[in-house]
């Protein structure tokens, strides 16, 4: 028996290192492609604008949405549960806008309540 034939497993590492490169590079590539776009897009997503403008389109979805849904289902709640959302999604951007991180878990609990509030609204809908 010689060597090849008892390793003959040399030939499957091979593939598997030349795969492991692969991923190597597109992992170094698609890194620096990231960085870089995550540098340019964080000047505008984290500017208040930003957020002051995706407030006032949920509002305007929000009033829309669930007004309707109100009126054609007369429950309260969606619009209740909503409305109680779209407050803390506000009353967020007074916050500072730092590492503390109260900002962001106000706004998420916000923007979930919102969601929250549609699916009520949706559900009685049907």
């Amino acid at each position: 028996m010689t060597i090849a034939t008892r390793h003959r497993w040399i030939p499957d590492l091979d593939r598997f290192a030349i795969g492991l490169s692969g991923l190597c590079v597109v992992h170094c590539v698609a890194t620096s492609v990231l960085l870089a776009l995550m540098s340019a897009a964080g000047g505008i997503l984290l500017d208040p604008m930003f957020h002051e403008v995706g407030l006032v389109l949920a509002i305007a979805i929000g009033a829309i949405a669930l007004g309707r849904g109100v009126l054609h289902h007369g429950y309260i709640m969606p619009v209740a549960m909503g409305a109680f959302g779209l407050g803390m999604m506000a009353g967020a951007l007074g916050l500072p806008h730092d590492s503390s991180g109260a900002e962001t878990l106000w706004t998420v609990v916000g923007v979930g309540l919102l969601a929250f509030g549609h699916d009520l609204n949706r559900r009685a809908t049907c």
